[in-house]
């Protein structure tokens, strides 16, 4: 049942959540808590199935924000941050299939699904916009002294590791959960629009920082977008993989130019 004018209460929740995204997972203020207690407190006034559905992604948001989230590779840290990161799409997902009996959380891979001409075309186009935007990003902003490379096989291999298996969390988490849930009870718009906040907020705090945001956002909404057209999460992480490997390549040159010179930047 989309939501109407008349549910007023569910509207500043979701507005909540929002804030929350921003404020707590983004930008790591404290105070950010606020909007969750405000939330909590929101719930009384929505529809049940509503607040328990979006309480799910509240869930995440929770088990995120008490995580360490960043671009510490360390061994341990990876098992620490990863465990975090698997629960956050595990426990959302059970609660929704195996206790509220509901298929709105859904992963469909379709995996042999054939590509047509111009979704191979939007793939190559997107490496070429990766290729030339991303290194004049990190080094334009100094964004790449947020990751750490040393010249180890072993920190290498964790760090090509580590950006290719957030980008395939990242479409897991944000398109399939939270964007599944929120399709329910939005219009796509706007549960697009919603979603790529939170997609933002995320990876803002995972580093991206400058006006690294925006290249962020739109990227994001085209993510929900493609999704919606495919229903292929195959597609959308193959998109994310090509785009994470070129940005893999300019840590490396930024932190090594020696090493790797092969962007025009």
């Amino acid at each position: 049942m989309p939501l109407t004018k008349n549910n007023i209460f569910e509207t500043i929740t979701l507005c909540l959540l929002a804030l929350s995204g921003v404020f707590l997972i983004g930008l790591q203020f404290s105070f950010g808590w606020i909007f969750v207690i405000l939330w909590i407190l929101s719930l009384f006034l929505c529809r049940k199935n509503f607040s328990k559905d979006i309480g799910l992604i509240y869930l995440s948001l929770i088990i995120l924000s008490i995580s360490k989230i960043n671009t510490d590779i360390s061994y341990f840290h990876m098992i620490e941050m990863w465990s975090a990161l698997i629960a956050a799409i595990a426990i959302p997902y059970i609660i929704s299939k195996y206790y509220y009996k509901q298929d709105t959380i859904k992963f469909p891979w379709s995996m042999w699904r054939k590509w047509n001409k111009k979704e191979i075309a939007y793939i190559l186009l997107a490496w070429i916009i990766a290729y030339f935007l991303i290194p004049f990003y990190v080094k334009n902003t100094g964004a790449y002294l947020n990751w750490n490379v040393e010249p180890w096989i072993s920190h290498i291999a964790r760090l090509f590791i580590g950006t290719n298996a957030l980008g395939i969390w990242d479409e897991l988490f944000f398109i399939s959960t939270v964007l599944g849930v929120l399709r329910k009870w939005l219009p796509f718009l706007w549960a697009n629009i919603l979603q790529a906040i939170l997609f933002t907020s995320f990876l803002h705090e995972l580093g991206f920082s400058g006006w690294g945001f925006v290249m962020i956002y739109i990227f994001a909404l085209l993510q929900g977008i493609i999704f919606k057209k495919t229903e292929s999460l195959a597609y959308i992480i193959t998109i994310h993989l090509v785009i994470d490997f070129v940005l893999f390549l300019a840590l490396i040159e930024a932190h090594h130019p020696t090493w790797m010179p092969i962007f025009l930047t």
